[in-house]
């Protein structure tokens, strides 16, 4: 859900002028933006209480693929990182890296297909 303001709500001056609280609330739509690249390796790390070699890993599994800083660090999303805990949880059971990061992707695609079928059926039912 997308909880940005429009320019029709009052947010700009002019045409290309932005107002300060417009700035405000991009940089807030941050702090909720599950995608947005916030954490560092080490922040992240030592949130899921792991090693750098840990998230490493991941990426090279595939499961993960952070953005890079301009300087070319590592930054972590919050949905990155719930997906690494998963894969935390799974290797703490014994299940192998590769395959926790295989089991974690197909669980996302099947979530993935359950909402794309559930907006369909809804479509559907609003159509009939």
């Amino acid at each position: 859900m997308d909880q940005r303001r429009s320019a029709a709500e009052g947010d700009t001056l002019a045409p290309g002028r932005i107002t300060e609280t417009t700035a405000e609330r991009t940089a807030e739509d941050r702090f909720d933006d599950e995608d947005y690249p916030a954490y560092s390796m080490g922040a992240a790390a030592e949130m899921l209480g792991v090693t750098p070699t840990f998230l490493r890993a991941l990426g090279a599994a595939g499961l993960i693929e952070p953005k890079r800083s301009s300087g070319g660090h590592r930054r972590y999303s919050r949905y990155q990182l719930r997906l690494a805990a998963r894969a935390r949880e799974l290797v703490d059971q014994g299940t192998p890296v590769e395959a926790a990061c295989r089991i974690i992707i197909l669980e996302d695609q099947l979530a993935e297909a359950q909402r794309i079928n559930a907006a369909y059926e809804r479509e559907r039912r609003a159509g009939t």
